[in-house]
Formats: structure tokens, C-alpha cells, sequence
């Protein structure tokens, strides 16, 4: 689409203004049912995958886990997320998002809340693969349902209130973490390991429960919505489908883009997990010792990474262009990395690295799934989300593990982190190779 195009469109939805009106209320409706929901689901589950790199404060020693036995404990969850994740994305597409996604959190909550009683590196790994399994089509699942209900001009932006559950989940998470670890050891003769399990988990359950009576499936089952304003969003989703390709899911898996996108997803999640899993260690490593205060910091980098993914997701739908803001998002955050490795001596400094870093790092997940949605519709959309985003989640996986093999061998994260912006730059070049598809927005 050429810019005189893009900016007559633009012109012609200021002569538009009414129905202009109508479509911003209507999307900002569905916006206040939907999200907020989505997003205190997202919270508790990304609180139940990474609770993990606040319990080793303490259950590492307990256990008398090293370093790669943590790794590996931690990741081997994604083993489990992606070889089930594209049957559950599938599943998910056949019978409703509700039924689903309950289901999903129900079962991940008690797994998570069961991590209390492991007492091996075995019943370590057997859990974390387990919740993987209960967890697989979560993520994908919802990248799926936005689909369902706003066009691709309208789904950065929505895409990215979803997913600032992760940094928000580093903002509460950290501190409440760091309450439970240091305020709540010792009641009952519970580790405060044991209750971070705990008390992190069952609220995952309760909101499965809430999940299940107050999401609807789709557009025609909104009842909250009048009758044309379920008719605009049907029309602007049909008119988005126009083009869009639904091939017998094996040829989606076999689709040379996809896997380019899988690999590159590959890159950006990396290094959402390398911070994820590692900043409390890294903190603790620059000379903060107080679980609170390991917490309490924490929570500055994902505070800033709120703030830059809505900017960029912003951006990106209005220039409805993706692949660059991705790759340049994902620079940015590879140059945080090595300069809080750079200037890991200077705890300011460092933490002014780590925020930059997380800044890029969590402004390109938003934004990259703009590019898969574009072109999948339908059963191939259900099996390419949950393809790519398995396939990407292997990082999960392999960052904390090799991180912890590198400190194991080097007794420092900083080798880690360079192979982390390694990453990072990897993927904002490859992403600027897939071609490029822009959906012709009807403002």
C-alpha cells in the first residue's frame, strides 16, 4: 500500500467522523469487557511459569539443586507447552475459548500450587514438564480470540494491553514474591518456597472459574453489544479475512514463512525468559541481598517495558507496518543487555542496561504477532499461532538452561546475557526477511 493511499484512507475517516465515532466506542467497549479480564488471567499464568527464578532464591539450596539442574527444572516446562500446544490451540478453535481456557487454567493452577511438595530434582522436572502440558494454547489461545473479535488495524494495540500482563506480573510479582519468600517462611513449617507455590497458584484457579461464566466465544454471542455493533465488527473481521489463507493444517506446518516466524519468535522470547528467570539472581549478584528489596527493584525494568510496548504497538498500527518496529525494538534490547554486562560493576548503570534491555525486549512480542495474523485465518490460524508460538517457547527451555550451564562454568550470568543479545540481533535481522503483508485498514 502506497502512502498516498494510507494518508487518503486517513483522510477520507476524517470526513468520516461519525462512523468514525461509532467504530472507536465500539471497539472500546468490547476493549473494557474482554481485556481486563484477559489481562488478570495472563498476570497469574506468567506469575505461575516464572515464580520459579524467585523460589530458587531459597529452594535451590534447600534441594541442593546446582545451577543446571535449576536450568533444566525451569525449562523443561516449555518440552511439555510445545508438544501439546498446537492440539490445544486447534481443540480451542473447535469447541469456544471459554470452556478452554478454563480448562487450561484450572488444571495449570493446581500443578503450579502442587510444586510445593517437590523434594527432587525428579519431582522437580515431572511437575515442570506437567505444567507445561496443562498450560499448552494458553498464550496462542488468546492471540487466536483477538482475532475473533478485532481487525488487524485495531490488534496491536489490543495485543499489547494483553501481554503487558508479563511486565506487570515482574511489577507485582517481584514484590509480593519477595513478601512471601522473606514474611511468610516458617508458618506451619512451610518453606517460603513452598508458599510462594501456594498462594501463586490457587488464584489461578478461581479465575478459570471466572473464566468460564464470563467470556463469551464469539462476536454473535455478545449480548452486551447491540445488534450493529456486533454487525460492524462481523463485516470488518470478514473484510480482514478476504485473502487470507486457510490450508489443511499440515501444509500451515510445512509453510516456509511460518517457520521463518517460529524462529524468530524463537529470538525475541529468549530473551523475555532470560530476564525473566534471571533478573532476581542478577540482582542479587550486583550486591542486593534482602528478598524485598531483590523484589522492589525488579520491578523498575518491567515498570519501563510497560510503557515502551504500548508506544511501539501504537506505532505500529498506525503505520501498520510490523517487521521493522519489531527489529528495532529487538536491537534495542539487545544493546540493554551488553550494556548492563558492560557496566555490571555500577549497580545503576547495570539496571539502567537491564531496563533499556527489557524495554526492546518487551516491546516486540505485541508487535511481531501483527505479522502471522496478517496472512493465517481460521483452522491455519489456530495451528500457525500455536505452532510459531511453541516453537518460539523452546527458548524457554533452552535460555535458562544454557545460562545456567554458562554460570555453572563461569560463576557470572554476563557470557549468558551476550548470548541473549546475540539472539536478539539474529531475530531483528531475519524478521526483516519475511515478506512483508499489510491488511487495508477500513477506518
Amino acid at each position: 500500500m502506497t502512502t498516498s493511499t494510507f494518508e487518503s484512507r486517513q483522510s477520507n475517516a476524517a470526513i468520516a467522523s461519525p462512523a468514525g465515532d461509532f467504530a472507536d466506542a465500539t471497539y472500546r467497549k468490547v476493549g473494557w469487557r474482554l481485556l481486563p479480564l484477559l489481562f488478570i488471567c495472563y498476570i497469574v499464568a506468567y506469575l505461575d511459569r516464572v515464580n520459579i527464578g524467585f523460589a530458587k532464591l531459597q529452594m535451590q539450596s534447600d534441594l541442593q539443586f546446582s545451577e543446571a539442574v535449576y536450568g533444566l527444572g525451569a525449562g523443561i516446562f516449555f518440552i511439555g507447552y510445545f508438544l501439546f500446544e498446537v492440539p490445544s490451540n486447534v481443540i480451542l478453535h473447535k469447541v469456544g475459548a471459554r470452556r478452554w481456557i478454563a480448562r487450561i487454567m484450572i488444571t495449570w493452577g493446581l500443578l503450579s500450587a502442587g510444586t510445593m511438595f517437590v523434594n527432587s530434582a525428579t519431582s522437580f522436572y515431572v511437575v515442570r514438564f506437567l505444567l507445561g502440558v496443562a498450560e499448552a494454547g494458553f498464550f496462542p489461545g488468546i492471540i487466536l480470540y483477538l482475532t475473533y473479535w478485532y481487525p488487524a488495524w485495531r490488534r496491536s494495540k489490543a495485543t499489547s494491553f494483553f501481554v503487558a500482563a508479563i511486565p506487570f506480573a515482574g511489577i507485582l510479582g517481584g514484590p509480593i514474591s519477595g513478601w512471601i519468600l522473606q514474611g511468610v517462611g516458617g508458618v506451619h513449617g512451610w518453606a517460603g518456597w513452598q508458599w510462594l507455590f501456594l498462594l501463586q497458584g490457587l488464584p489461578t484457579v478461581a479465575l478459570g472459574l471466572v473464566v468460564l461464566r464470563y467470556l463469551e466465544d464469539r462476536v454473535a454471542d455478545a449480548k452486551w453489544l447491540t445488534a450493529p455493533e456486533r454487525e460492524l465488527i462481523v463485516r470488518d473481521i470478514a473484510q480482514e479475512g478476504v485473502g487470507k489463507a486457510e490450508p489443511h493444517i499440515l501444509s500451515v506446518l510445512g509453510n516456509g514463512r511460518v517457520w521463518l516466524l517460529a524462529i524468530v519468535y524463537f529470538t525475541f522470547t529468549a530473551g523475555i525468559y532470560g530476564i525473566s528467570f534471571w533478573l532476581p539472581s542478577i540482582i542479587k549478584a550486583m550486591g542486593v541481598k534482602g528478598a524485598l528489596d531483590i523484589g522492589l527493584i525488579s520491578a523498575v525494568p518491567w515498570t519501563f517495558g510497560v510503557i515502551a510496548m504500548y508506544f511501539m504497538a501504537r506505532s505500529a498500527d498506525h503505520r501498520l507496518e510490523y517487521r521493522w518496529h519489531s527489529a528495532i525494538a529487538a536491537i534495542v534490547g539487545a544493546l540493554g543487555l551488553v550494556m548492563s554486562v558492560a557496566y555490571g560493576g555500577n549497580v545503576t548503570l547495570s539496571m539502567v542496561g537491564l531496563t533499556i534491555a527489557t524495554m526492546g525486549i518487551m516491546s516486540t512480542i505485541p508487535i511481531f504477532w501483527g505479522i502471522p495474523t496478517a496472512f493465517l485465518g481460521g483452522t491455519a490460524a489456530a495451528a500457525g499461532i500455536a505452532f510459531i508460538n511453541s516453537f518460539g517457547n523452546l527458548s524457554g527451555f533452552s535460555a535458562p538452561f544454557l545460562i545456567g550451564l554458562i554460570k555453572d562454568a563461569t560463576q557470572s550470568t554476563n557470557a549468558g546475557l551476550h548470548m541473549l543479545a546475540g539472539l536478539l540481533v539474529l531475530g531483528g535481522i531475519l524478521v526483516l526477511l519475511v515478506k512483508s503483508e499489510r491488511t487495508a485498514p477500513n477506518r
